[in-house]
């Protein structure tokens, strides 16, 4: 990986703790924000950085998540990304806020391997602003979670579990976490 790069993922880092630290949005409780020190990562890795093509639904479907504050918020599941990833062709879904329907926002919720033991249970996210076309490049070393674990029960794992693509249908098959 280019020392550019790791710089840019540093970068975004950065500004992701200090969102957490510093808003008034942000998932941390504001009692617990004077403490944080930041989320921990994983080291940067451009096996993560993968080409992504954008197929986006006809008619949208309202769907509601839950937050990491508990809260309900309503967003729209704008389609699924479909990418090649450690030997898989995987397929995530994306969605945008239902609330703001200008917004260029897109969010990525996923899991990996790592979900309920070494990070937040409810998986780590991407944010990404929607462009032009339908090919992207979906940067994972940039996925963060609203919750710090502790660095002692890192492994180097970080397998991406999406939903297998069946090559014969092009549906989802199944979800990836039973491998």
């Amino acid at each position: 990986m280019s020392q550019s790069a790791e710089n840019e993922i540093t970068a975004f880092r950065g500004e992701k703790d200090a969102y957490f630290r510093d808003d008034p949005d942000s998932p941390i409780s504001a009692d617990k924000r004077a403490n944080f020190k930041g989320l921990n990562y994983y080291s940067p890795d451009p096996t993560y950085r993968v080409k992504a093509r954008l197929d986006r639904y006809d008619r949208p479907e309202p769907t509601m998540v839950v937050t990491s504050k508990g809260t309900k918020q309503a967003y729209m599941k704008h389609g699924t990304f479909t990418f090649q990833l450690q030997g898989a062709k995987l397929r995530l879904f994306v969605y945008k806020s239902a609330e703001d329907p200008f917004a260029r926002s897109l969010f990525i919720p996923f899991s990996d391997e790592t979900s309920g033991s070494e990070t937040y249970k409810a998986g780590r996210y991407l944010d990404l602003e929607e462009q032009g076309g339908d090919d992207y490049e979906l940067e994972f070393n940039l996925a963060y979670n609203p919750s710090r674990f502790s660095q002692e029960r890192r492994t180097t794992s970080r397998r991406i579990l999406g939903y297998e693509v069946d090559n014969n249908d092009g549906q989802d098959s199944r979800p990836l976490g039973g491998l």
